[in-house]
């Protein structure tokens, strides 16, 4: 195997990685939240509010989690 057959070679299987990295942490991202979902009542206005910007702190952690994950195969 000549060496550009084998960079190019290395390339596809990281960009498969790459690929499956991101739809494996999308299908767990899926799962966590699945988790997550219960139905609470006598909820307040500002209990809601404090989850909201739960969920989208949590959300922003996951897809910098992701980004990371996806630079170290790079």
């Amino acid at each position: 195997m000549e060496e550009k057959e084998l960079v190019d070679y290395v390339s596809e299987c990281l960009d498969i990685i790459d690929a499956n990295l991101e739809i494996l942490s999308d299908i767990e991202f899926e799962i966590e939240q699945q988790k997550d979902d219960a139905i609470v009542s006598n909820m307040q206005l500002h209990d809601l509010i404090d989850m909201t910007q739960d969920v989208a702190d949590s959300i922003k952690i996951r897809k910098a989690e992701a980004s990371y994950m996806r630079r170290q195969f790079d």
